[in-house]
């Protein structure tokens, strides 16, 4: 409440509208992810230079992205997995360095079930020491100020401290 929140889409629009219904679709109207989105009557277009320069100066307060891998201290890995075909590591280099604040969006697992929050990323580092907030699919985790773990802050729906546990390799306190 009193909030309002703009998005910027690291391809040159800033003040996305939500996704498209299915007579709402214009292929022109794309976010930095290549799904289709709408406007608002706020908003504004720029060169990709332009969207990189908000980003890298320091002007945008925070940044919502995936990851492969997160680590206690607040390292991310999300651009490539040696060996398989890499387009380009996009923005997130730029977004997790030139931001206020990093939050990951992320499953809590492989698809072997093995951890995703972990002690030390295992693939290469987009940023080091970056990452404030982790939400999974299990929870809600918050890097200390420190850098010297996670703290458990919420639990998603019917998931068990013994489920957190059991899934996470990363160092983490309980502060629900």
């Amino acid at each position: 409440a009193g909030m309002t929140v703009t998005l910027q889409s690291e391809n040159g629009m800033l003040g996305m509208g939500p996704f498209p219904t299915e007579d709402e679709i214009d292929a022109d109207l794309v976010n930095a992810g290549k799904q289709t989105i709408t406007e608002l009557d706020e908003t504004s277009y720029f060169s990709s230079a332009d969207s990189f320069a908000m980003i890298r100066g320091g002007h945008i307060n925070l940044t919502i992205l995936g990851a492969m891998e997160v680590a206690e201290n607040g390292d991310i890995a999300n651009w490539m997995i040696p060996g398989k075909l890499v387009k380009g590591m996009g923005g997130a280099m730029d977004l997790v360095a030139g931001v206020k604040r990093v939050v990951v969006v992320m499953d809590h697992a492989n698809k072997l079930g093995e951890s995703k929050v972990l002690k030390k990323c295992d693939l290469p580092l987009t940023g080091t020491g970056v990452v404030n907030l982790i939400i999974t699919t299990l929870g809600v985790f918050e890097v200390k100020p420190d850098r010297s773990g996670l703290k458990l802050i919420e639990l998603a729906p019917d998931v068990t401290l013994e489920e957190i546990a059991e899934k996470t390799e990363a160092a983490y306190e309980v502060a629900l």
